[in-house]
């Protein structure tokens, strides 16, 4: 079992940055691939970043240039850099364990954090 917590989320103007950290419990963290996803209201789930435990980032590209993941495998922590925010970034961001890369594309892995709120104003 791997547990999740993520810090960092809060209230920005546009233009601005922030850091989202989640750290890990597990020693299996280094194995694994982190991703971050997020969810506005009425909207899926969508995933932001993912890096793999080589560090190869991969982004969706609505934040490429702007949002950058990174690893710290002896820490067990996984950062996202959020910088240039936009209002349309408003979403809850989830740290997630685990995911599985099928082709070109990541699915969801088995391990989820509690989530944290990240609300851009215009």
């Amino acid at each position: 079992q791997v547990q999740l917590v993520e810090s960092g989320g809060g209230l920005v103007q546009a233009g601005g940055s922030l850091r989202l950290t989640c750290t890990a419990s597990a020693s299996i963290f280094s194995m694994i691939a982190m991703g971050w996803y997020r969810q506005a209201p009425g909207k899926q789930r969508e995933l932001v970043a993912v890096i793999t435990p080589g560090g190869q980032t991969n982004y969706a590209d609505s934040v490429k240039g702007r949002f950058t993941i990174s690893r710290d495998n002896a820490k067990k922590t996984v950062h996202l850099q959020l910088n240039s925010l936009k209002p349309e970034d408003t979403a809850v961001y989830y740290c997630n364990g685990d995911l599985k890369k099928y082709g070109a594309s990541y699915d969801w892995g088995a391990y989820w954090g509690q989530g944290t709120q990240v609300t851009v104003s215009s």
